[in-house]
């Protein structure tokens, strides 16, 4: 199916992201003071950039895992069938975990990853998101800690994309469907 023309407008700025992403690495750095080594996993691969950003900033012993897990493909609405395409290396049970998510949406990702993740009893598990839409949630997940909440809007941008496109952005857009049958007047 081929794409429609569209543009992007500046919806989130990366100055705005970098200053979240230093106060959220804050608010994780208090919770997992305690921590020996915190298994940070991202969630494949809308949050490669967040994640790289985050544990730079966390200032603990970190060890970096990924999960992709897909319930969208090429496409702007959820499947709503999840499925774990890459599954985590190394063990968890016992261990601190931290799962960096890019945008929470639908939920159904995040609930079944969540899901997963809690049955190999890790000593504490938590969620960060970088978006989150409550207004499209299916499924009753949140995260721990959220950057920003957007409305029910497509971006892209800091790692997420539209068909593999636009992942490279350094801030959030909105996606806008032009429609090039309209005339200019």
């Amino acid at each position: 199916m081929p794409q429609m023309p569209y543009v992007i407008d500046e919806m989130i700025s990366a100055k705005t992201i970098a200053a979240r992403v230093e106060a959220l690495a804050h608010e994780i750095r208090a919770e997992f003071a305690d921590t020996d080594k915190l298994v940070v996993v991202g969630l494949l691969r809308g949050s490669f950039v967040f994640i790289a950003d985050l544990v730079r900033e966390l200032d603990l012993p970190v060890e970096v895992d990924f999960l992709e897990a897909s319930s969208y493909g090429d496409g702007m609405e959820s499947t709503r069938e999840v499925r774990i395409l890459k599954d985590l290396r190394g063990a968890i049970e016992g261990r601190d975990v931290l799962v960096v998510e890019d945008i929470v949406d639908t939920g159904f990702t995040l609930g079944h990853v969540i899901h997963m993740l809690q049955g190999r009893n890790p000593a504490r598990l938590r969620v960060c998101a970088l978006l989150d839409k409550p207004s499209r949630r299916e499924v009753p997940v949140k995260a721990d800690w959220t950057g920003f909440e957007i409305p029910d809007e497509f971006v892209v941008g800091y790692g997420i994309d539209y068909a593999q496109r636009n992942r490279n952005l350094p801030f959030i857009g909105k996606v806008r469907f032009v429609d090039v049958s309209e005339k200019p007047q």
